[in-house]
């Protein structure tokens, strides 16, 4: 966290933000606060937030600039309290639908998740058991599958102007041979989180006091192919294919060909998606941050998986 300051000495343009969006919230009317942000997010600017007289500290998102392009807020809104009345996120105490600001209780007791923390087997079953709750929860307003998100960020990325790679012909061959074969055996649409960072996972900040994990930070909620969930994660977690095969057992209670190949093919698309998401945010931003190097990373791995031999093969098993 950064220093923490107290309500009328911001002085920065983001801190003057941040307590215009505490006044706009009606419980907290004509009371003190104090406020530090918090490291993280590339979409907001998050905060954490102590109200004078109340026993419960509170996280802030103040949605950035620009970033209604990649997320529905209202959408994102509906999932987290979803999430909250299966007990699997913190509850939401206020959101105005007008600019997507959102408050939320600040869980105590908890750290987000790390890439290390996704090689014990206890966390990585703790996710798949999460998974499942969420799956099979009420459906969201909003469908946006994988292949909606991909063609808005391809389509994004030339109104830009953004650089793609030179072989983006022969990678979106690849990617209408994956959705054509979905769409001919029929998507399994369910409510998805659909953004697997390691630190939207918490997990108890003290092992010998153990919590239940938590899931945070719905911007990019929808429903989806219920595959695609489970391939984007061993993606993000650099899982390999034995262990996937165990996941997927965990998960389905059984391993089919069928969900082996939707699994591997998503793997592949979700690369395809941040990779596209990562070249059109080069082209809005100047954060410390290299969007471009991270997509041709992307575009790598998303390779690696349509050069592979058994490619045709997994499209038939679809």
């Amino acid at each position: 966290m950064s220093i923490k300051r107290r309500a009328g000495e911001a002085g920065t343009e983001h801190e003057q933000a941040l307590e215009a969006a505490v006044k706009r919230v009606p419980q907290w009317q004509g009371r003190g606060f104090s406020y530090a942000s918090l490291v993280g997010g590339l979409m907001n600017q998050n905060w954490i937030v102590e109200i004078d007289g109340d026993d419960r500290r509170y996280f802030v998102k103040v949605p950035g600039e620009g970033s209604e392009m990649f997320i529905d807020r209202v959408t994102a809104n509906e999932a987290a309290r979803n999430a909250h009345a299966m007990q699997i996120a913190p509850e939401v105490v206020f959101f105005d639908a007008e600019d997507g600001l959102e408050v939320s209780e600040f869980l105590e007791g908890y750290r987000a998740c790390t890439n290390g923390d996704f090689g014990d087997a206890a966390i990585q079953s703790d996710v798949l058991a999460l998974y499942r709750r969420l799956h099979a929860g009420p459906a969201l307003a909003q469908t946006k599958t994988i292949f909606d998100m991909i063609e808005e960020h391809i389509e994004q990325g030339r109104e830009l102007g953004a650089h793609f790679p030179a072989d983006m012909p022969w990678i979106e061959h690849r990617y209408r041979q994956a959705k054509d074969a979905f769409m001919a055996s029929g998507l399994d649409l369910v409510p998805c989180f659909n953004d697997p960072m390691p630190g939207n996972f918490l997990i108890s900040a003290d092992p010998s006091a153990p919590k239940p994990m938590r899931l945070i930070d719905y911007e990019f909620a929808s429903n989806n192919e219920r595959s695609y969930e489970l391939g984007v994660l061993f993606a993000e977690m650099f899982f390999d294919e034995q262990l996937t095969l165990g996941l997927i057992e965990q998960y389905c209670g059984e391993v089919r060909p069928s969900m082996v190949a939707r699994v591997i093919l998503n793997r592949s698309l979700a690369d395809i998606k941040w990779a596209s998401w990562a070249v059109v945010n080069r082209k809005l931003k100047e954060w410390d941050f290299d969007y471009q190097k991270y997509g041709i990373w992307k575009y790598m791995r998303a390779r690696s998986l349509m050069y592979d031999p058994r490619w045709d093969s997994w499209l038939r098993m679809v």
